[in-house]
């Protein structure tokens, strides 16, 4: 791997850790795009582009969320008993759609993204800034719907934070603590579906060099070690932002990923 390469995944790291740390997102609605243009240039991935993307991003989310979330935790943002009760909902719902995602043609994962970064987006742009009838958060609602934010989280590679800050906000959590808890709930979301995209990628006997299963080491590596350092500098940032600026740049961030996704099938 030749310098440029290398600068180039760094680079790429350090914008995926920033957003991370001010949005409360693992990063792979930037990385799955990015990675996808990478390995076509690359000559990575053929048939299996997709599922090395998705493995990938999903592998440079743990150290992305722990930085993030060790950021958010300073700042007494992390909501601990949530992100307990909805762990195991988390784990549970990663896994199993990684199984799913592994037997899914790489355009079919690749227009699934496409579509989901989309509504996201549109979703947080009609969103009220304050709650008119806020609900009360239950352990078994908790459960159930941390199931699906897993099981969408690792089939379009997200650290769930486009899904679980909306969720909390719409629950009566602060914005700035939903943003923080989603960060920590983002660990076990990332741990869980890379052992599933390392595990469902090592039965289709792949023979792409510095590949274990379906990730792609390298850029593990080097997207990691920058994101690290960068994702307390987005924390720090969410916390003098104003909540409204928060959502916009959030919503626009999903919007011009979808668009990127859209033109990398065509």
């Amino acid at each position: 791997m030749d310098v440029v390469t290398i600068l180039m995944l760094l680079v790429l790291g350090s914008i995926v850790g920033f957003l991370a740390g001010l949005l409360g997102v693992g990063g792979g609605g930037v990385l799955v795009p990015a990675l996808s243009y990478f390995l076509i240039w690359s000559g990575v991935g053929g048939d299996n582009l997709m599922h090395i993307a998705l493995g990938t991003s999903m592998a440079c989310i743990i150290v992305t969320s722990f930085s993030s979330l060790r950021a958010h935790q300073q700042k007494g943002a992390v909501v601990w008993e949530i992100v307990k009760v909805m762990s195991l909902g988390i784990v549970l719902g990663t896994f199993a759609a990684t199984y799913i995602a592994s037997h899914v043609n790489s355009l079919y994962l690749a227009i699934l993204f496409s579509c989901f970064m989309f509504w996201t987006a549109i979703r947080m742009m009609k969103s009220k800034t304050h709650i008119e009838k806020p609900r009360t958060l239950d352990k078994t609602n908790m459960f159930y719907a941390a199931n699906g934010i897993g099981a969408v989280s690792a089939l379009v590679s997200i650290g769930g934070g486009s899904l679980t800050v909306p969720y909390l906000i719409k629950h009566s959590v602060d914005v700035k603590k939903a943003i923080g808890t989603s960060a920590a709930i983002g660990l076990p979301i990332s741990v869980t579906a890379t052992l599933g995209y390392i595990i469902n990628g090592l039965k289709d006997d792949l023979t792409v060099a510095y590949t274990i299963g379906f990730v792609y080491l390298p850029a593990v590596i080097f997207i990691s070690i920058s994101s690290f350092f960068f994702a307390p500098l987005g924390a720090k940032a969410a916390h003098y932002l104003p909540v409204g600026v928060l959502k916009k740049i959030f919503a626009a961030l999903l919007i011009v990923l979808s668009i990127k996704m859209t033109l990398l099938l065509l």
